[in-house]
């Protein structure tokens, strides 16, 4: 991209930015009153999500409705997703699981999987040194799979976990290069290798095979399954999300596009989570 090209859309994203600010400045009064009536209640309950998966799902459609430019909208996406991390370490909320890239979408335009990728290098980067994080020691992980990957993303991602490895304040896991039912492919291999590699036949492998043998191979082992799953932009399914996972989590289908996810959305989606009844089938 020209220098050019960047400045013009530097200031289209900070004009963007602008707009949603006032967006939200009209109704000023009535917004704060009623986000903090929110927040004392969902703190007042207690009980958060002790994992919480948040599929950040329609910025191309934000973009489209704005009229701008589709690589704007995952400019203002990325913007967002540094916001909620935010309200999730002002409430204490130990594990989050954000699903920026699917392997699905790794078959779109080459245009903007390439701008895509040039974000997830620039971010990592960002991360790496981003006061909050190295303040509140946030772990972050990037899982999925990354071999397709350039080599400079790949380089970012790697140097922000190790930057953050022996950190023990919220764990941010980052799927990204992410499909489910690749997860449980890998699982499985992993599985089965380290079968074979102790001298276990096949027939050995498939008598002994328990649910616990694969959770111990899955990119989020030793981690507890996410409680509480957020999907923006009004689809309503998991797209493949954590599908070993999810078996118990608590959905929460929310019509706002992600750029435009506003505080009192997430509050009223905890709060949601807090009158829910989970039984576990019991």
């Amino acid at each position: 991209m020209s220098t050019r090209s960047e400045s013009r859309t530097s200031l289209i994203r900070s004009g963007a930015r602008t707009a949603l600010k006032l967006r939200d400045a009209v109704a000023a009064p009535l917004y704060w009153w009623y986000a903090q009536r929110l927040e004392q209640d969902v703190k007042a309950h207690a009980r958060l999500p002790k994992h919480l998966g948040l599929i950040l799902d329609g910025n191309r459609r934000f973009a489209r409705a704005g009229g701008l430019e589709r690589e704007l909208g995952h400019e203002l996406g990325v913007d967002k997703a540094h916001e909620v991390m935010q309200w999730c370490l002002e409430l204490g909320i130990p594990v989050v699981t954000i699903w920026v890239l699917s392997t699905d979408n790794t078959s779109r335009d080459p245009a903007e999987v390439a701008h895509l990728m040039k974000l997830f290098e620039r971010e990592a980067r960002n991360l790496s040194v981003d006061k909050r994080i190295h303040a509140n020691k946030v772990r972050v992980r990037a899982i999925g799979q990354h071999h397709a990957f350039p080599g400079e993303v790949t380089a970012a991602l790697g140097e922000l976990e190790e930057k953050t490895r022996h950190y023990d304040g919220m764990l941010l896991n980052i799927a990204v290069g992410y499909g489910g039912r690749e997860e449980i492919v890998d699982a499985v291999k992993r599985h089965l290798t380290r079968a074979s590699e102790a001298g276990q036949s096949l027939s050995e492998v498939a008598a002994e095979l328990h649910p616990d043998h694969l959770s111990a191979h899955m990119y989020t082992a030793g981690v507890p399954d996410p409680d509480f799953i957020i999907r923006t932009s009004g689809e309503i399914r998991l797209s493949g999300f954590m599908l070993w996972q999810s078996v118990y989590s608590e959905f929460y289908f929310c019509d706002v596009y992600w750029p435009g996810f506003r505080r009192v959305d997430f509050l009223r989606a905890l709060r949601d989570f807090q009158d829910r009844k989970r039984r576990f089938g019991k």
